[in-house]
């Protein structure tokens, strides 16, 4: 917490000094014939600032400016809504209005006796702008200065992408970030993990704090196969769950496996990711691409590629969004069946908005399916926590190289995680999401209509992403290079795929506020146009 802030805060509210200094304040400017404003000591706000009708608009800008330039940060605590009311003299509502809507932009928290606080600060308003009532990130349409053109590495989208581009472009800073696959940060459940890890560290015995079973602790494997049970449809025994450190060390894991059972070739969706290929070929796997139609990946062209394995993202594909249908599955079914593999990446099938669910490949072909996730996009990827339920054939020769990787994963946030499933808090933690993700997928579609009229969305069900193909005669790495110089970071859709289609980009939305969306869009709109 920033002593300085906190001291204008509470400066502000020593000064208000209740009900009796704000009539004083009346009293004060109806006698010099002032116009009935009223302002604050609190970031000097004045009321008569706010144009009619608009003072809800008008308070969450200057909100959202003061955490931009540093005048508020991270845990900053903000007036209650009924003194900084008085203090304005507008109703209750307007203040409770503007908190709300910053709240749900992931800037602020209400924390019942702690207050009001800052969690997340917005992009930052650029010094060239003055402050005012039209430079929030609710302003749909950029400002001149938010749209200057910037250096950018010049190879950062050119050529084949290496080994390290994730690394590379995560080191690239931009005002608005739409990389796909990151979760809102600012919404991890703080006070509830807390609360979790106390009762553990209360009743965690001595021997718990030894060296723990390489598979992980029974109570996590114990709540994975509840959770699962309960939300993928999928029936396992918790001996059949190995804990690992996210996905990536699951593929990693596998290599050796993989090779030993004299698979030397995984096939993958195309599009599909460009991690998990990655990672695929790191174990010197061969990684041919199986074409994706509305149904899911093509059966036929799997069998004309001779891999006796396979990586599915069956739910969600990513990063088309495409869910494999029954009579795809069916054919599936009869693929393994005849000595196939299915590798099953569930990365992230609990978001879903407009769809129902769709159960796991795992619940219909036990025997055939590697079935992988994590909480990265659930909860935080720092975490590293995920599971694996692989074939029984397979099942033993995981957890020897799982036990001779490191012995397996910490232990003390594996019985946090396990009590946060048994206790119902990740349940209303997804619950909470869902309807933050939507209103953010929601804003991205309405910005995509407005500002790239010819671009078609794919995805949008379900996921914390969507893609965008267009038409135009732009190849996507420079359309990605344009919006990066204008600020906005996102990944051009042919990092994803090696056969021909069309142009287009991967764009994330669940940790960028609404109006910073929309924003965003505005310059890829702005940047395509200027291209062709």
């Amino acid at each position: 917490m920033a002593p300085d802030t906190m001291g204008l805060v509470n400066q502000g509210r020593q000064k208000t000094g209740g009900p009796a200094a704000v009539r004083a304040t009346q009293t004060t400017s109806a006698n010099s014939g002032s116009p009935s404003a009223y302002g604050s000591d609190f970031l000097q706000l004045d009321a008569g600032e706010a144009p009619v009708g608009g003072k809800s608009d008008w308070l969450a800008g200057r909100l959202r400016e003061a955490m931009a330039d540093g005048r508020l940060t991270v845990g900053s605590s903000l007036p209650p809504t009924r003194v900084l009311a008085a203090e304005l003299r507008v109703s209750r509502g307007v203040v409770a209005e503007a908190y709300r809507r910053l709240t749900e932009d992931g800037h602020i928290e209400g924390r019942r006796r702690g207050g009001t606080v800052v969690v997340a600060v917005p992009i930052a308003v650029s010094p060239m702008t003055p402050p005012g009532p039209g430079t929030g990130a609710g302003t749909s349409r950029p400002s001149a200065p938010a749209t200057a053109k910037r250096a950018v590495p010049s190879t950062l989208f050119v050529g084949e992408p290496g080994n390290d581009i994730f690394d590379a472009l995560r080191a690239v800073r931009a005002r608005i970030d739409f990389t796909p696959g990151q979760p809102d940060l600012t919404a991890f459940p703080r006070a509830a993990w807390l609360r979790a890890e106390r009762t553990v560290l209360t009743e965690l015995s001595a021997e718990n704090l030894g060296y723990g079973d390489p598979r992980g602790t029974p109570q996590l494997r114990t709540a994975i196969a509840g959770w699962l049970a309960r939300s993928r449809g999928i029936r396992a025994d918790p001996d059949e769950v190995l804990v690992v450190a996210g996905t990536a060390q699951a593929l990693t894991l596998l290599h050796p496996v993989l090779r030993a059972d004299g698979i030397d070739g995984v096939a993958v969706e195309d599009p599909g990711s460009l991690g998990t290929r990655q990672h695929l070929q790191n174990g010197a796997l061969a990684t041919p691409p199986v074409p994706l139609d509305d149904s899911g990946v093509r059966v036929e062209a799997l069998r004309a590629t001779g891999a006796r394995a396979v990586l599915l993202t069956p739910a969600h594909q990513f990063p088309t969004g495409v869910v494999t249908s029954g009579e795809r599955r069916r054919e599936l079914q009869r693929w393994a069946q005849d000595g196939g593999l299915i590798l099953e990446d569930d990365y992230d099938a609990e978001h879903r908005y407009d769809r129902p669910p769709v159960p796991a490949l795992r619940a219909l072909l036990a025997d055939h399916v590697c079935y992988m996730g994590s909480v990265s996009k659930l909860l935080a990827p720092a975490l590293r926590i995920g599971w694996v339920i692989p074939p029984r054939r397979h099942r033993d020769a995981l957890i020897d190289a799982k036990r001779f990787t490191d012995l397996g994963n910490a232990v003390l946030p594996q019985l946090v995680l396990a009590r946060l499933m048994d206790s119902g808090d990740l349940e209303r933690h997804l619950r909470l999401l869902r309807g933050r993700h939507r209103r953010r997928r929601d804003a991205m579609i309405n910005a995509i209509a407005e500002h790239l009229p010819g671009a078609v969305v794919h995805g949008a069900a379900a996921g914390l992403h969507l893609t965008i193909t267009y038409r135009a005669e732009v190849p996507d790495p420079e359309l990605a290079t344009a919006a990066l110089a204008r600020g906005v970071k996102c990944q051009p859709l042919s990092w994803h795929r090696r056969l021909p289609g069309r142009p287009g980009l991967v764009l994330g939305y669940a940790a960028t506020p609404v109006g910073a969306i929309a924003e965003g869009i505005a310059i890829l709109g702005e940047a395509l146009r200027e291209l062709a």
